[in-house]
């Protein structure tokens, strides 16, 4: 599991109180208070996974966004990453892990192949001087390290990659100016300085508006010599699969579609422990979508377990990372 998750995870903790266990993984229990009087949507296996859209914005946003030391941000720079920001959207992140998780290609192919692709060292203004691209401890973040990093060669900087490990160690040396720039994600970010510079305790800065939360991680980052890139339109963030097979055979393509048509008893929802918890998990889909659940079935964070789930007929829906691989279509 993505140390990126269980960051958004703590975030959700605080604003809906302390967890209760919900039984170990691939148990499941009903939940009469989330049952509803419709039949519902049983459970339909399928090798395709479908991710529906989040159409009422219940999940804070997290694009991926390049964060820079603000020393280092001077305009060919930012530029060669903005025009990176501006070709990856969340298909293409799809497929670059597609390229990686599936298809076994070092993150380094990946990249090149999707920079050569984009064109994306076509007309950069050019730059000089060393450039270190850090990259996080999970292949996601090795490959966007890598195009970063062959995006800003095009643009005449001498930049490399190295790998930074987790946020809590990478940001400090990214202030320091060790490192030049790191692929981050706007969401955790923006609540990972809120919490550094405000306090524990902090209100939330990030929401579901990706300019909204742009803007306070742009004052955040004035307090501590980083500064930002455009955010992409591709984001690593919470979503809710189904099979196509479900998708297909009930014309479902956003949460709210899967309200109108699966709500009930039939209907069984696929995560971890604390998602019966958790407001951007079934509270948020009971309150934001009105969808009720017959039972919630524990298996694991975003996972291979619920993806599993999903896929053999266990679960309904389940939660899942909206860049995952095996959403990637055939």
């Amino acid at each position: 599991m993505r140390a990126r998750v269980l960051t958004l995870a703590m975030v959700a903790v605080a604003l809906s109180g302390s967890l209760a266990a919900c039984g170990k993984a691939g148990s499941s229990s009903s939940d009469s208070a989330s049952s509803g009087g419709g039949k519902g949507c049983a459970p339909a296996a399928g090798d395709q996974l479908v991710a529906l859209d989040d159409d009422k914005k219940l999940q804070t946003v997290d694009n991926v966004i390049p964060a820079v030391n603000a020393k280092l941000a001077q305009e060919p720079l930012l530029a060669a990453l903005d025009k990176v920001s501006g070709v990856l959207d969340t298909a293409k992140l799809v497929g670059l892990n597609k390229a990686t998780d599936l298809d076994r290609k070092s993150s380094k192919v990946a990249a090149e192949e999707f920079v050569a692709a984009e064109k994306l060292t076509d007309g950069l203004a050019k730059g000089s001087g060393p450039v270190v691209v850090g990259a996080a401890n999970f292949p996601e973040s090795v490959t966007l390290a890598n195009v970063y990093a062959l995006t800003l060669q095009g643009a005449g900087y001498d930049a490399s990659v190295k790998p930074a490990g987790n946020r809590e160690l990478y940001l400090k040396v990214l202030e320091k100016g060790e490192l030049g720039v790191v692929p981050e994600y706007l969401g955790t970010l923006t609540e990972f300085i809120n919490k550094a510079v405000n306090g524990k305790d902090a209100a939330t800065l990030a929401s579901s508006d990706v300019d909204k939360t742009a803007a306070e991680l742009t004052k955040l980052g004035d307090k501590v010599g980083l500064k930002f890139g455009k955010p992409a339109a591709a984001a690593d963030q919470n979503t809710f699969a189904v099979t196509k097979k479900l998708a297909d055979d009930k014309g479902i393509k956003t949460l709210s579609d899967f309200a109108a048509k699966c709500s009930g008893s039939a209907t069984i929802l696929g995560g971890p422990a604390e998602c019966k918890q958790r407001p951007f998990c079934q509270p948020g889909l009971e309150k934001t979508y009105g969808i009720t659940f017959g039972k919630t079935a524990v298996f694991d964070a975003a996972g291979p377990l619920t993806k599993n789930a999903i896929k053999t007929g266990k679960a309904t829906i389940g939660l899942v990372l909206s860049s995952d691989a095996e959403l990637a279509s055939p």
